[in-house]
């Protein structure tokens, strides 16, 4: 097992606590909550995408927000409200860190990049593409979540230098024409079966 292998392994336990004790509005625990093996296979293959220093910076954040009880998955998931149910945000708005500029800059930053790179997989991947999320926040609704917010509300939990360091890594990879949400999409079609993404994208034509 390598160091990054053991760094995504620490992360996972400390998001999986924390996914467990997400609050669900219809009340008791959502789906989604019991389904270890989905979680795992979204948040290692975007895991594997980081850089080691990345990833023991955000796994610092993860434990620094244990010792203040806070919960940084609640908190994506609040700030993901704002635009997916701006009623229930109202409420719980108060509750969410406030968040300086230079965060929200450099969240603006890997977004503008990310998105970017969504776009090409959707054009390069159509069958994949029709059942991922939406692209941009426009598109949101109380049953369906964008890239655009989904990727914000994550960002914004994160501490000004994991920011700055992910800002770093996706910058890398877009100067030498690295799609990084392609490397983490293919991550993930690799844990379910799938030899590539070309080969996940054909067969999934043909499925309902």
């Amino acid at each position: 097992m390598t160091n990054k292998d053991e760094l995504i392994g620490k992360i996972l336990d400390h998001e999986w606590k924390m996914f467990q004790a997400v609050p669900n509005i219809g009340g008791g625990k959502a789906p989604c909550q019991e389904d270890y093996l989905t979680f795992k296979i979204n948040r290692t293959s975007q895991a594997m995408n980081w850089s080691e220093s990345t990833l023991e910076s955000y796994l610092d954040d993860l434990i620094a927000s244990e010792q203040q009880e806070r919960n940084l998955l609640t908190e994506k998931y609040g700030r993901m409200m704002e635009s997916t149910s701006p009623r229930e945000y109202a409420k719980i708005k108060h509750l969410l860190p406030a968040t300086g500029t230079e965060i929200q800059n450099i969240a603006d930053e890997i977004i503008s990049i990310t998105l970017g790179w969504e776009k090409e997989i959707k054009n390069k991947y159509p069958n994949i593409g029709r059942r991922s999320r939406p692209i941009h926040s426009s598109e949101d609704s109380s049953y369906s979540t964008s890239v655009e917010t989904y990727l914000r509300g994550e960002l914004l939990t994160y501490s000004l230098k994991t920011l700055r360091l992910y800002l770093e890594s996706v910058t890398k990879q877009k100067v030498k024409k690295i799609n990084g949400a392609e490397v983490t999409l293919e991550h993930m079609m690799k844990q379910y079966g799938f030899k590539s993404l070309k080969e996940a994208d054909e067969k999934l034509k043909f499925r309902a």
